[in-house]
């Protein structure tokens, strides 16, 4: 079985970017994300193990002194990070791993695995961003202005990344996302290794 890929995709708060890679697993075959550990609450229709491994801030200081994470980054004063060996048991069954990390955990994650594809995704204008963000109706006045300022900070390093998409068009975003998977698929590397037979085949 072939390693399958993992796939960084970041993106300023409200975006888009969670609902993007929902629809691409959902829409194209092989394809899994991988589920963050987090100190913060759950929000409501979040289930553990599910949207995220919700675990007390102890937990998390333990699984970093045990050196289980992948990424770990601190954002709006909560924890998030992403355990190494579920992305490997992930990616041994072939299945290409997305990780939805903002850009703190992306520059880990290429530290330690420099041929991970990147993916920054962008609004199409800060009144978009603005009204995604006051849309949610979960959060007060403050707490969306934190996030608004954020995302402009998260916004300041799109230039670290491989490829850029525009969450304008939601369907248009989402071809274009599953597009750099399916491109990346058929690179020679891969490919060599995937249809090592096929190739001894045709060239026997």
């Amino acid at each position: 079985m072939t390693l399958g890929t993992l796939y960084i995709v970041a993106a300023p708060s409200g975006a888009g970017k969670t609902s993007l890679v929902k629809s691409l697993t959902e829409t194209t075959p092989g394809v899994a994300v991988s589920i963050s550990h987090t100190t913060r609450p759950p929000r409501p229709g979040e289930r553990d193990g599910e949207h995220y491994h919700f675990v007390t801030p102890a937990a998390f200081e333990a699984m970093i002194a045990q050196g289980a994470f992948l990424e770990y980054a601190q954002v709006f004063g909560n924890h998030y990070g992403t355990s190494c060996s579920a992305v490997q048991i992930q990616r041994q069954t072939g299945l290409d791993v997305i990780l939805e990390i903002d850009w703190q955990g992306a520059r880990q994650v290429r530290e330690r695995m420099p041929d991970s594809p990147s993916i920054f995704i962008l609004p199409p204008s800060r009144e978009a961003l603005r009204q995604r963000l006051t849309g949610r109706g979960q959060d007060p006045v403050e707490v969306i202005e934190r996030r608004m300022a954020a995302a402009l900070d998260e916004l300041s390093h799109y230039a670290e990344f491989d490829y850029l998409l525009v969450n304008d068009d939601f369907a248009t975003a989402l071809d274009a996302l599953r597009a750099i998977l399916i491109a990346h698929r058929q690179r020679r590397t891969l490919q060599i290794e995937r249809q090592r037979k096929l190739l001894q085949l045709l060239l026997s």
